[in-house]
């Protein structure tokens, strides 16, 4: 048997053919974390494909590490080297995706431009990673509906947590599932509190380390929102048998209640490359990511409390639009991103974020969900809080987030 701490060996025996992967946002934090994965265990994944948005020096250099053929820049404006095959323009990520010769597609592109490449992904019959929680906000009924049986595997923490668990409890035994959150930076704090916050405050997350879009998400808990969101269309809970429950540790990611009122809890090291190796691995279990592991023994104490929705009202407003259904969802997420990027900006305060996102959803005509009608939606979503912001003008010089909040 292998050392099962050393985070490069397998569990058991020899290790299969590897697995051909593609990965979309290789730049940001869940590619680069992905790319980390695939350095660990070069005998069991070969990368076969990237994209990015702008930063073409790195995936060059990624490309160039891992012997990559396909490269993917949705910004444009870079050569490809010699003997590479670059597909560029804003439908780099859904060409690659379909194009790439990969048995698993991580999308790990941020916001709801990851919609067409989850899509595409999908059309072409590959196993789909999803780290692109937004495919499945805007357009949950219109992704699921090309889905097969076992073709997404979840890659954020929490949905990674719930999948894991439902596999070993039968439906009809399960009464609701709990997704936990750290609470951010900002937990226990008033709206007083929050009048004065800034960038470099919003993206100080206490567990994780992730980029400044989902970042502040997770100081607003609007993520939790979106997560909630994504759990109802992967596991097809109603919205009443989805709670939040704010777990500052962020060592539980999930729980499921039994209909005799057990409760299964998984429970693991914050550290994403876990629910991404096993997303591009499963159904194997790899080594321990950094041979991290949780020390029972010297764990302490778990807390766990309601969130607090009169200060974070995102959560609030994303519950809303979930249970008005049709476009409200995918609104919610547009309106969001606008004012996130406004905030990160300088251009909003951060108490500007749920008041943005209110207004435009307050707004808003729904209409049938249909790829059209989501990407209009979406186009008319932005256009709104974009004038809306316009009104407020700007709150504070903006602060940089520093090298580690890259997108």
């Amino acid at each position: 048997m292998s050392d099962i701490d050393d985070y490069g060996d397998d569990l058991f025996g020899d290790a299969p053919e590897p697995v051909s992967v593609a990965i979309l946002g290789s730049t940001g934090s869940i590619g680069t974390q992905a790319l980390e994965v695939v350095r660990a265990h070069p005998d069991r994944f070969k990368v076969t494909a990237l994209t990015a948005h702008s930063d073409g020096d790195t995936l060059l250099a990624q490309a160039k590490e891992f012997d990559v053929p396909l490269l993917g820049l949705t910004a444009g404006g870079m050569e490809a080297p010699a003997g590479t095959t670059l597909v560029d323009g804003s439908m780099a990520s859904a060409e690659v995706a379909e194009a790439a010769e990969a048995s698993v597609v991580l999308n790990a592109v941020v916001g709801a431009a990851g919609l067409q490449a989850t899509l595409a992904t999908l059309r072409a019959g590959k196993t789909l990673a999803l780290a692109n929680k937004e495919s499945l906000v805007a357009a949950g009924e219109l992704v699921m509906a090309k889905a097969g049986p076992g073709q997404i595997r979840p890659v954020d923490s929490e949905h990674s947590a719930l999948w894991q668990l439902l596999h070993s409890i039968a439906p009809d035994q399960v009464r609701r599932a709990l997704v936990t959150g750290s609470g951010g930076p900002f937990r226990g704090r008033t709206r007083e509190d929050l009048g004065n916050v800034d960038v470099q405050q919003a993206l100080a997350h206490p567990v994780w380390a992730m980029g400044p879009k989902i970042t502040v998400d997770s100081s607003t808990l609007m993520n939790k929102g979106l997560e909630v969101i994504e759990a109802h269309f992967l596991f097809g809970f109603t919205y009443d048998e989805i709670d939040v429950v704010i777990h500052p540790q962020g060592t539980v990611h999930a729980l499921v209640e039994t209909v005799d009122g057990a409760v299964f809890v998984h429970a693991a090291p914050p550290d994403m490359r876990l629910p991404i190796q096993l997303a591009l691995a499963w159904p194997d279990r790899l080594g321990a990511p950094g041979g991290k592991r949780l020390d029972w023994a010297t764990l302490g104490t778990l807390t766990f409390e309601p969130p607090d929705t009169d200060t974070f009202r995102c959560l609030a407003l994303a519950y809303q639009a979930a249970r008005l259904g049709d476009t409200y969802p995918a609104v919610l997420n547009a309106a969001n991103e606008v004012a996130v990027g406004a905030f990160l900006d300088g251009r909003l305060a951060y108490l500007g974020i749920p008041d943005v996102v209110e207004r435009v959803l307050d707004a808003h005509e729904p209409i049938a969900p249909s790829l059209e009608g989501v990407l209009e939606v979406d186009a008319w979503a932005r256009g709104q809080a974009s004038a809306i912001i316009a009104t407020r003008g700007p709150s504070r010089p903006r602060i940089d987030p520093g090298s580690g909040a890259t997108r």
